[in-house]
């Protein structure tokens, strides 16, 4: 039997290894509601992203506060294989000029079969006009592969994927809470980090002095559940300074959509019609495509 790459084997420099990768075909995720096909993880990296590789630790309880109770795996990803994680995602997503954003996913009403979208019980093709306007798009391997790790470890249940990168320091979120009504009432919403290592600020809406502060790095990832979305704020202040080697930073969100009202918002706000935009490795900025 052939011996079991490493992660490290499989990104350290080889001439023969490259020669090998340049004559295996790249496989691709594809659906016609995609600007371009998005490429799939390295089969190497996506075994990192799955049991028993992660999550690294158990999730720690945090629920010491009024109506707060979330669960904080530091770190959930291996540290060994972030770096080439954010890199690849920064890489091959699309993303579009709101705040350098992209969004996947269908609510629970709806699957996706051979790349239509056809009811979840009768399967019958699904003629919606909020489906004609904002097309939804399936999760993609790179960002699917995480999702099903994390409902392995959190035994929740996932089908809209949210994704935002921080160019630097000066890009943040002002508090607000995840509690949209499409995502029904006390939703789980998974947060992970990769990248530029942020504070993440969070406060009771009403309680005093209900308020926490976690320092998230690389890999990081905070399950925020329960009655967390409806009494809590959270954010992402500005940091300066440079932080993680370009100070970029990648937060992918999952979320359950549970029905269709409220998630064109997320389609229109986050992807409407305008131009998509890739990262350019040269000039080490978005570009547009």
């Amino acid at each position: 039997m052939a011996e079991k790459r490493t992660l490290e084997a499989y990104f350290a420099p080889s001439a023969k290894r490259q020669r090998e990768a340049d004559d295996k075909p790249v496989s691709t995720s594809k659906h016609k509601s995609y600007p371009f096909d998005i490429i799939e993880i390295p089969e190497a990296l996506a075994e990192q992203l799955l049991p028993p590789n992660a999550p690294v630790k158990p999730g720690k309880n945090i629920d010491n506060r009024q109506d707060l109770n979330i669960l904080y795996y530091n770190p959930f990803i291996p540290k060994l294989c972030t770096r080439q994680l954010f890199e690849f995602l920064r890489t091959e997503l699309p993303f579009y000029r709101v705040e350098w954003t992209t969004v996947f996913g269908l609510d629970e009403t709806s699957r996706f079969k051979n790349g239509s979208v056809v009811d979840a019980k009768s399967e019958v093709l699904v003629s919606d006009r909020l489906y004609d306007r904002y097309p939804p798009r399936p999760i993609p391997q790179c960002l699917d592969t995480l999702r099903r790790s994390t409902e392995a470890a959190t035994g929740f249940k996932f089908n809209f994927c949210l994704v935002n990168y921080y160019a630097s320091g000066a890009d943040s979120i002002s508090y607000h809470s995840d509690d949209e009504k499409f995502l029904g009432p006390e939703p789980a919403i998974a947060s992970f980090s990769l990248g530029a290592q942020r504070d993440f600020l969070m406060k009771h809406k009403t309680a005093a002095p209900g308020s926490l502060k976690l320092v998230l790095g690389s890999g990081d990832m905070v399950l925020m559940r329960g009655k967390t979305q409806s009494q809590w704020l959270h954010s992402i202040p500005k940091r300066t300074g440079k932080h993680g080697e370009d100070g970029g930073r990648i937060n992918i969100t999952f979320r359950r959509a549970v029905t269709k009202d409220g998630t064109e918002n997320y389609y229109n706000y986050n992807v409407g019609r305008g131009p998509v935009y890739r990262w350019d490795r040269t000039r080490r900025e978005m570009k547009q495509a």
